[in-house]
């Protein structure tokens, strides 16, 4: 008998009434077989229950620490081996209820609402075993969910789930996880991209508990993975800072949480803080395959990792993320880009499988025509000009959260100017990148960007050499304040501030202290 027959037939044996309810209710394949416990991959997070049974209590810790790291499928696996290792724990029940419902990255789905809510009817049948605190819970997320759910009204729920959950953290205020779900809970009435204000009230007041959490105890990783989001697109990203340190190896093999930290390392310009973020948790990627491990967008992780190492000058890692990013998703537009970004252009040339989806292959596209640039063929790299800004008007495809069209005017500017410069037309060389600025100013905000490079570290170029340095200076001081501590712009300032005669300490002891661990040699602020 499967895990899920096992947990349906103990619900016949308890008389819950719900066999037939339960039955109609579909289980990802995953579900069929059974759910370990991973020592070694689970930080020490303790929420103790009413349950004497310690596999349902070891059980219980590894769900809440999974659905921390926003692996769902896992925890609510674990969850559901909590409750069938104690089929009387009303807690556990709760617990799978809450890991089928909303979280940060994901609306609960119509598939998954029937095994909240019937997990939810399980908690309630037993709630009269539960101590008070857990009755309390099982009650406040009651309201979150309904028998004939409808995604279009979800809000609705929500609001009524935030509201008791505000209530239930101001009667329980020395429990530090229920005020972190009850800032998650906030966290779901919010837009979940975009830019912060920090005068908006509901900002301040989701800041206020998660800080209020954090204040008590500075490694907790459920409230830290939170507050990372909900700075990161604010001015004040170092606010999550403090915990970040801690965060990253607080569930050592969940690679989310590996990876969490580099949301705020890279809003602050701490690129090999973030490459090494991320490289742990390509790690724990890697462990899942041999059950070390909790696999949690590994490609999100890859990403992360080639963003920051090419923006922080660490080539060889930039490259291999790429590289195994492509293996992953069969996705060679990232590789190709990588490899533009630190003027492999030979190695791009020999990238010969395209990807798939407009926007990745105009940025095949676009590093193919950069490379045969490099290489002499002139025309190759003209046709494949004109057909990104064909593209650039044309297209209505959507990449991540952005405008398709902005992503592929950046890099058709990228090129024309690039072209241009070739031929010994540097003002028109400006001009394209200026107009490539244009485009890559309209990018909505996101983690990573979808470009590992900006325009302005070419427009700046261009200055450079039409001897217009306060240009320059303006042009890479800009780019400096959007991507703190970068050794493009860092090294622009230094050699435009040089050619007017000036130097800066600060400049110059920043980019020292950025190319420690940067394994390429500057010649300019492009290739």
């Amino acid at each position: 008998m499967n895990q899920l027959s096992t947990a349906l037939a103990a619900l016949c044996c308890y008389g819950i009434g719900m066999n037939s309810l339960a039955q109609e209710i579909d289980y990802p394949d995953s579900f069929n077989e059974p759910m370990k416990l991973f020592d070694s991959a689970m930080g020490d997070f303790h929420f103790p229950i009413s349950s004497d049974n310690e596999m349902a209590q070891a059980y219980f810790d590894q769900g809440f620490q999974l659905m921390y790291s926003f692996a769902k499928d896992d925890a609510a696996r674990s969850f559901q081996a909590s409750n069938m290792a104690d089929p009387d724990c009303a807690i556990c029940y709760w617990g799978e209820a809450w890991s089928w419902g909303s979280y940060l990255n994901g609306a609960m789905t119509t598939a998954q609402s029937p095994r909240a809510y019937n997990a939810l009817q399980q908690a309630l049948a037993r709630i009269d075993s539960a101590t008070a605190k857990e009755a309390d819970m099982i009650r406040a997320l009651a309201v979150r969910y309904i028998d004939e759910f409808d995604p279009e009204t979800r809000r609705t729920q929500d609001q009524a789930y935030a509201h008791a959950m505000g209530e239930l953290s101001a009667k329980h205020s020395d429990d530090l996880d229920i005020a972190t779900l009850y800032g998650e809970s906030l966290f779901l009435l919010e837009e979940r991209r975009g830019y912060r204000q920090l005068d908006d009230p509901n900002v301040i007041r989701l800041h206020g508990v998660l800080l209020g959490v954090l204040e008590k105890d500075i490694r907790h990783p459920g409230a830290c993975h939170l507050l990372v989001h909900a700075t990161e697109s604010t001015p004040t990203p170092e606010l999550a800072a403090p915990c970040a340190r801690f965060l990253g190896n607080s569930i050592p093999g969940a690679s989310h949480i590996n990876h969490m930290p580099s949301h705020t390392w890279n809003e602050m310009g701490l690129w090999h803080d973030a490459v090494r973020a991320n490289t742990l948790a390509w790690q724990s990627d890697q462990k899942a395959a041999i059950g070390e491990g909790f696999a949690i967008y590994p490609t999100h992780n890859l990403t992360m990792l080639y963003y920051a190492a090419s923006m922080g000058g660490e080539s060889a890692a930039a490259v291999q993320a790429a590289k195994d990013l492509a293996k992953l998703n069969n996705n060679t537009s990232m590789h190709s880009m990588a490899l533009i970004r630190f003027g492999r252009f030979d190695e791009v040339l020999d990238i010969t499988e395209p990807p798939t989806g407009e926007i990745n292959i105009s940025m095949y596209d676009f590093s193919q025509g950069y490379a045969a640039l490099k290489s002499g063929d002139t025309d190759k790299a003209r046709g494949i000009m004109q057909s990104l800004k064909e593209l650039t008007e044309a297209t209505t495809a959507r990449f991540r959260f952005h405008a398709g069209k902005d992503i592929v005017g950046a890099l058709a500017g990228i090129l024309e100017g690039e072209i241009a410069w070739t031929e010994g037309n540097i003002e028109a060389a400006a001009e394209a990148f200026r107009l490539a600025t244009d485009y890559y100013d309209d990018l909505n905000y996101d983690e990573p960007e979808p470009l590992p490079f900006s325009p302005r570290h070419w427009l700046g170029a261009a200055y450079m050499e039409l001897q217009a340095y306060d240009s320059a200076l303006e042009v890479y001081r800009q780019d400096l304040s959007e991507h703190p501590h970068n050794i493009w712009s860092l090294f622009g300032i230094q050699q435009a501030l040089a050619m007017m005669g000036e130097s800066d300490s600060v400049i110059d002891k920043d980019l020292f202290e950025a190319l420690r661990y940067a394994d390429i040699w500057l010649p300019s602020t492009k290739y």
